[in-house]
């Protein structure tokens, strides 16, 4: 808990929160991309994922009316896919 203050002080609490989000943005793109790893043919396609702040545990979301725990987040599928860059 230390750490995350001394953290917090060295680069501004706003930024940590900038940090954090893009960190538990990222773990859900990659439980999303490991979905689609294992079942290249995608019957059901989910409309996000429900993730833990804290843990950064998650699982696919298939239901429109997701009921989320205490603690967790939801990321919507089109916040997930990566934009590609034209070049």
């Amino acid at each position: 808990m230390n750490s995350l203050r001394s953290l917090e002080t060295r680069i501004g609490r706003g930024d940590l929160t900038e940090v954090k989000d893009k960190l538990l943005l990222t773990s859900a793109r990659l439980i999303y991309h490991k979905y689609r790893q294992f079942h290249s043919r995608l019957t059901k396609i989910p409309l996000g994922v429900a993730i833990n702040r804290d843990t950064h545990r998650g699982q696919l979301i298939f239901h429109k009316k997701p009921i989320l725990l205490p603690g967790e987040s939801f990321i919507a599928l089109d916040r997930l896919k990566i934009k590609s860059r034209s070049t």
